[in-house]
């Protein structure tokens, strides 16, 4: 997919590396142990940078600074109900304590054109996902492959690759590849099987799931979209049949999350 990108040029460079590191993930603060065990980093200097509060608030929100040390991954920004000028307060909030990337699901047209005025933003206006700063290098183990059953799941599919790429994945995106013709999904049976995550993303009746399912050894994340007619329920249908998938190993998580499947596919491709 064909994506954007939106930069103040006045102070972008400055602003990506004026601020340094933040302890935002267990990698950073173990780094920071370390010098200050061989003595590169103050005692002083490495207690300052640890006393900042675990979030901010901002009155509409409270941005969680210490999340990526808990969980692995920072914040990430839920865009829909919120204001254009809520979403550029987050960001500040995220970027004035040093998280390097932030990422933004559900965007709007408006909120890119107020946020991008300030800082570095890559937007994907298909799925309205959009990425502030840098995004981690691919350290994952394996490849993510993300497939959809039809052309109409792809901004569903681009929210959980941009996800998983946000967070340090090589992603593989295999589209249009439904059961209507399944030949064309067996033209990509080398990705399948070579893949440590597979996102299978389906409205109608969702059976791309278990296709996949029956084709793979690596964990399938089944993702049903709000695609189909009226008897689809709105994804509804989708839903209960990759729920009740006779394939093992198949997980599924809601109608059109994407942002959840590519979480939770790097979270496993990140395993030792």
């Amino acid at each position: 997919m064909g994506r954007a990108f939106f930069c103040a040029a006045h102070d972008c460079n400055t602003r990506l590396f004026f601020f340094g590191d933040i302890m935002n993930n267990i990698k950073e603060l173990t780094q920071l142990l370390e010098d200050v065990a061989s003595g590169k980093t103050p005692v002083e200097e490495a207690a300052l940078r640890l006393r900042e509060l675990p979030f901010e608030d901002l009155g509409y929100a409270k941005t969680d600074l210490h999340r990526g040390m808990r969980q692995g991954v920072a914040e990430v920004i839920y865009g829909a109900g919120k204001t254009p000028d809520q979403i550029l307060g987050i960001v500040q909030s995220l970027w004035k304590h040093r998280q390097k990337t932030i990422l933004i699901t559900r965007m709007s047209e408006e909120a890119k054109e107020l946020v991008s005025a300030s800082f570095p933003l890559e937007y994907e206006p298909v799925s309205r996902t959009g990425i502030v700063g840098e995004k981690a290098e691919p350290d994952g183990r394996g490849t993510i492959v993300v497939a959809t059953g039809g052309t109409s799941d792809i901004p569903v599919a681009e929210e959980a690759a941009l996800t998983a790429e946000a967070f340090g994945n090589h992603v593989v995106r295999v589209y249009d590849v439904g059961v209507a013709g399944i030949h064309r999904l067996f033209a990509h049976q080398r990705d399948i099987l070579s893949a440590r995550v597979i996102i299978a993303i389906a409205g109608m009746e969702g059976a791309l799931a278990s296709v996949i399912g029956g084709m793979a050894d690596c964990p399938v994340i089944a993702v049903p979209t709000s695609v189909g007619y009226g008897a689809s329920f709105g994804g509804l249908s989708a839903l209960l049949s990759m729920l009740n998938s006779c394939a093992s190993g198949v997980s599924v998580v809601n109608i059109d999350n994407g942002f959840g499947a590519g979480y939770l596919a790097s979270m496993i491709n990140h395993l030792d």
